[in-house]
């Protein structure tokens, strides 16, 4: 049995599944959604069906595809419904809940259906623009919105609300929300940026010039790990226990964030706040970009190359052995906590802290080292070289673990060079080095000791933008740990720092 709206009936709802309510599908349109990721179906949509199954939002999505890359009939043969199966552990508990998801109304592809999306955004009861289009979605490209369609998502954007303008006939109160979830920081502010100059590109009238203003793009940062779609194995094992097939079916870990940048007034159009804590509105979210950029993206740089050179493959593996875990954990907690720069309680920090660690444990989440070192070098200056930086400012001596990590990465980063590809060698493996400075490594160690390798990496400004070398004590610690590193791997190395 497939998933379906007709099927519905013979879906019965248990400890172990959420299936909609009987009013879901007669909810209004209000949201228009570029994107068919699984991340907008396993987090800004989930937010949406959990207000709608609590009486406060009251709207569906409209999805817009806007790639050639597969198609849509998974959605139509399901009345695009879909399973969102949350797994993981929350508070040291052991969390697998599943939610037939009912968020969705249609999905209509922008190649053949632009009309009717332009249909869409003469709604009335439109008010909610969201879009996950990767981060190379968010550009400006000439483009020209009178084409079916435009090229780019801006253009698209664009076209829509040129197209509900013109409908509503400059009205102001018919201006939209707009809420990209694209990874790059002040996506909102970009995308406006963006629009305004495509707008003035395309020649449109100083009238629409002047009604775009009364559209709200938001800056938002969304955090949680959805999975792409499960292998045969566990599909058939989810039909078994379910007793339907879902092609569209998702996994997401337990630890959801959305925040977004906005006032109360705003609260009133984005209702589905109310309903989960992992919404949050706030008139500035730079807290919560710090705290994920820090301590999350922060403790997997700098432990990747730890974990890697000890032989674990994924963060979970490194989190079920418990000399790498304390590292991990006394990293985030001891040296990057107390140094984020950016006024944090301390509080708040340690909190994150536990809920990281919680995500890091989930088994359910696969996620390979080895992944995660991809542009390593620009990871670890962005990412970690301001809380070091922070950090000697705020106490004035080596933070242990994070030196530990900059000597792991020196180690991971040696390498034998040929025609453009670089591979690293460890424990009888080989493994491939994706990183823009991976020539420069090549050649240091080619051609310097481990000790010069310390001091000409740590003095490079082109990389850090600073002299890490000048920090009292740092480059004698990284040394040092490199050294054992050497010596006894990186595994014996790290019983000595702990």
């Amino acid at each position: 049995m497939i998933l379906r709206k007709q099927n519905l009936d013979n879906i019965k709802p248990s400890d172990k599944l959420i299936v909609p309510l009987a009013g879901a599908f007669d909810l209004p349109e209000k949201v228009l959604q570029f994107g068919t990721g699984v991340l907008l179906r396993g987090l800004p949509d989930y937010f949406i069906d959990k207000a709608n199954r609590q009486g406060i939002f009251n709207g569906r999505v409209v999805i817009v595809k806007s790639t050639q890359k597969g198609g849509t009939d998974d959605f139509k043969n399901q009345d695009s419904l879909y399973t969102i199966g949350i797994r993981g552990i929350e508070d040291g508990r052991k969390i697998e809940e599943n939610l037939i998801c009912s968020a969705v109304s249609r999905v209509l592809t922008a190649q053949t259906e632009w009309m009717a999306i332009l249909d869409v955004a003469a709604s009335k009861e439109l008010e909610i623009v969201i879009s996950n289009t990767t981060e190379t979605g968010i550009v400006l490209i000439q483009d020209d919105i009178s084409t079916v369609p435009p090229v780019s998502f801006p253009g698209k954007l664009l076209a829509v609300l040129y197209h509900r303008y013109k409908v509503f006939n400059g009205d102001e109160s018919k201006g939209l929300v707009i809420l990209p979830t694209e990874l790059i920081s002040d996506n909102g502010t970009k995308l406006k940026d963006i629009v305004f100059k495509l707008a003035e590109q395309n020649n449109l009238e100083k009238e629409f010039m002047k009604w775009l203003e009364s559209n709200t793009f938001c800056n938002t940062l969304v955090d949680r790990i959805v999975p792409g779609k499960p292998d045969e194995i566990t599909m058939q094992k989810m039909e078994d226990e379910l007793g339907y097939r879902d092609e569209l079916l998702v996994f997401a870990e337990v630890y959801r964030l959305w925040a977004i940048e906005g006032n109360e007034e705003l609260k009133k159009i984005l209702s589905f706040e109310q309903v989960d804590s992992g919404v949050v509105i706030a008139e500035d979210i730079t807290l919560y970009k710090e705290l994920k950029l820090r301590l999350l993206n922060g403790t997997h740089t700098l432990s990747c190359a730890v974990a890697f050179l000890s032989g674990m493959e994924t963060v979970c593996d490194a989190m079920e052995d418990p000399l790498t875990q304390e590292f991990i954990s006394s990293l985030m907690r001891d040296n990057l906590a107390p140094a984020i720069p950016y006024p944090v309680d301390p509080g708040i920090a340690l909190q994150f802290s536990d809920k990281v660690l919680d995500r890091f444990r989930n088994p359910q989440i696969r996620h390979q080292w080895l992944s995660i070192s991809v542009n390593y070098t620009m990871k670890l200056n962005m990412r970690v070289v301001p809380v070091l930086l922070c950090y000697y400012k705020n106490f004035n001596r080596v933070p242990e673990n994070i030196a530990f990590g900059f000597a792991a990465y020196l180690r991971f980063m040696r390498s034998d060079g040929t025609d453009g590809t670089f591979f690293g060698q460890c424990n009888n493996r080989s493994y491939k080095i994706e990183d823009d400075w991976a020539l420069y490594y090549s050649d240091q160690w080619t051609n310097h000791n481990s000790d010069e390798v310390v001091s000409n990496v740590l003095a490079n400004y082109d990389i850090w933008g600073t002299d890490l070398s000048l920090l009292p004590g740092f480059v004698e610690a990284v040394r040092g740990y490199l050294r054992n590193i050497e010596k006894d791997g990186v595994k014996n190395a790290v019983e000595k720092i702990n």
